[in-house]
């Protein structure tokens, strides 16, 4: 029997856990991934200056788990994850695919300012607890903005 995740279910579930990462919440973020999580973080254009900080691939909860809370750990605090334009991309099995913008903050001066920007790409299943990621994929902005028509003539004479 089916049971589909809505749309309203998923911005809230996506909204809650950026919300639990940004407090250090780990105990809320670890009931929120599948113990056979994958989970992936790279920038656009794979040689970001920081590339070898931002890139695991992991498999599991526990691994998972691990690297995110020591990247968390290293991170400014107060740091805001904001989760924009989520919309659904399609099911597989139990599965629900999703993909949003994702926008984060912190505070310098007394003033919030940009810190990074990406794409999420996301697989979120129902279980008996609630919702939970069984993959993650983040693509950190990192190359330069230039104009679309630029991009397009760069990519049709290629």
């Amino acid at each position: 029997m089916s049971n589909p995740i809505t749309l309203p279910e998923l911005q809230e579930f996506i909204a809650g856990f950026w919300f639990h990462y940004d407090e250090a919440d780990y105990e809320e973020l670890t009931v929120r991934y599948a113990e056979d999580v994958h989970y992936v973080t790279r920038s656009d254009s794979g040689s970001s200056p920081f590339e070898e900080l931002m890139s695991p691939e992991l498999h599991g909860r526990d691994a998972v788990m691990a690297w995110l809370s020591e990247h968390r750990k290293q991170s400014p605090y107060p740091l805001r994850h904001h989760a924009t334009n989520v919309h659904r991309t399609g099911t597989h099995g139990d599965t629900t695919r999703a993909r949003f913008y994702i926008f984060v903050n912190q505070v310098a001066n007394f003033v919030p300012f940009a810190v990074s920007s990406g794409v999420a790409n996301v697989g979120v299943r129902r279980v008996a607890r609630g919702l939970e990621f069984t993959e993650m994929d983040i693509i950190l902005d990192t190359t330069n903005s230039v104009l679309l028509s630029e991009l397009h003539s760069d990519s049709s004479s290629a």
